[in-house]
């Protein structure tokens, strides 16, 4: 196919050839793939300034995003990719082949750092939020090796999914702690104060005044954000809010629970030992169900499945695309309704083929990299979730360019539950990292 570049796309690519550490937040559905694959391709093949490339991403987008984006575009011909994924023996054979680019995925970097001859000199992060994390293995066994890497890119479309507090991770990747800070301790103090405690246990922190306008002023040189609301035409987006109630009785049980932290039911005790466990029993509780000791989910109430029936009624035969969250919420789901669970490439196929009327997804596997806009406009979230990121990249699998009609998120909320604080927590998130993708804006010269 012949790639008819964007202005944005041609500035996204100048900024990654320009700028040897470059973190470019670009909202789903831009093109980062190619954009970055063209860049890539003028640095190896005509500037001559790389001879090989490691881009490190999510195992389906690793997988099968990034091949088949080389193969699409007439203009990249030339570049020879490898993807090392699979057993360790397919691994060190993708690892030892011939190639200007190796694509693995994020969960065999610290496998490659070990067994792998480090000699790329360029490194691109797909899903940069993907390292947040400073205490996890593979932000411990990159950082390792990042020194010896001469060109680094980070891209994402969420850049600070539970706030600021993530960034040092992400940037300090790819500067090496040259803005940041190399140590979190150090950015926590010149940046935070505690903001929910229990005595000397600090739960969060919160900026200081003009933190987030210093923060941001830090990273402003190597950061440029687009949103897709700017460069593409948007199908329209309407979300809406089904509150169901629990009756009286149900209500008692989720607010003992809540209350005392320990339920004994018939069918079994359920214990929630700390706050994150009993944010989990409650979130389960206000789906319908709970798992109680011994694993065996213990029904509480069928609101949410009532109002998920109305909803798919009203849709009138029109696909439908369900967002579970538990193991008992699609177990409960598919003996109430004849719903097909979207896991393989063929289950996707079909979906996007309109042959599949009601499917259910869960967030972390419906992920990046996934166009299920042909398939259907509806989405519904039966099960809610903490992360902004996950929330955000599902909602982009039906709201992105090339979908030809409105799209509707529908959030069942059970009231005067958890619920309704996990949405303003969204919210809230949502809107710190609006405030970070405005402060490192993309100037084009107003086209």
């Amino acid at each position: 196919m012949l790639y008819k570049p964007h202005d944005y796309q041609k500035y996204a690519q100048n900024f990654i050839m320009d700028n040897p550490t470059a973190a470019v937040f670009l909202d789903m559905g831009l093109g980062k793939t190619v954009i970055t694959l063209s860049a890539i391709w003028e640095l190896t093949l005509d500037r001559f300034d790389i001879s090989k490339t490691l881009v490190i991403a999510p195992l389906r987008v690793a997988r099968d995003t990034w091949p088949n984006e080389l193969k699409k575009w007439q203009h990249l011909k030339g570049l020879k990719m490898s993807v090392i994924v699979g057993n360790a023996k397919e691994r060190i054979a993708a690892l030892n082949a011939k190639a200007d680019i190796y694509v693995v995925n994020r969960e065999n970097v610290e496998w490659l750092v070990e067994n792998g001859k480090w000699d790329f000199d360029m490194v691109v992060i797909d899903e940069l939020s993907s390292f947040k994390n400073g205490k996890a293995k593979r932000f411990k066994a990159l950082r390792k090796v990042r020194p010896f890497v001469q060109r680094i890119v980070g891209l994402t479309g969420t850049p600070s999914p539970n706030g600021l507090m993530d960034l040092w991770a992400e940037i300090g990747i790819l500067d090496m702690g040259k803005r940041l800070g190399r140590y979190i301790s150090h950015f926590r103090n010149e940046y935070f104060v505690p903001d929910k405690r229990n005595q000397m246990i600090v739960f969060s922190y919160k900026p200081k005044p003009g933190a987030e306008d210093a923060i941001y002023n830090q990273i402003s040189d190597i950061c440029i954000s687009m949103k897709a609301a700017d460069y593409l035409k948007m199908p329209e987006l309407t979300n809406n809010i089904v509150e169901v109630k629990m009756e009286d009785k149900e209500k008692a049980i989720y607010k003992k629970l809540k209350d005392e932290m320990v339920l004994d039911l018939p069918s079994g005790e359920i214990d929630a030992k700390n706050a994150a466990g009993l944010t989990n029993k409650l979130l389960q509780m206000a789906n319908g169900a709970v798992y109680a000791e011994g694993g065996k989910a213990v029904h509480i109430h069928d609101k949410k499945l009532d109002a998920l029936e109305d909803l798919i009624e009203a849709a009138n035969g029109k696909p439908v695309l369900v967002a579970y969250w538990f193991k008992h919420d699609i177990e409960r789901l598919q003996k109430r309704f004849a719903i097909r669970k979207l896991e393989t490439s063929a289950d996707f196929e079909e979906w996007n083929k309109g042959e599949i009327p009601v499917a259910a997804i869960h967030p972390a596997s419906a992920g990046h990299g996934l166009n299920l806009q042909a398939g259907g406009s509806a989405l519904i979230w039966f099960g809610l979730t903490w992360s902004l990121e996950l929330y955000q990249q599902t909602n982009a699998r039906l709201w992105r360019q090339g979908q030809k009609q409105a799209v509707v998120i529908h959030h069942i909320v059970t009231k005067g539950t958890i619920d309704e604080r996990i949405l303003k927590a969204l919210k809230n998130k949502n809107m710190t990292q609006v405030s970070l993708i405005e402060a490192v804006k993309a100037d084009l010269g107003g086209k």
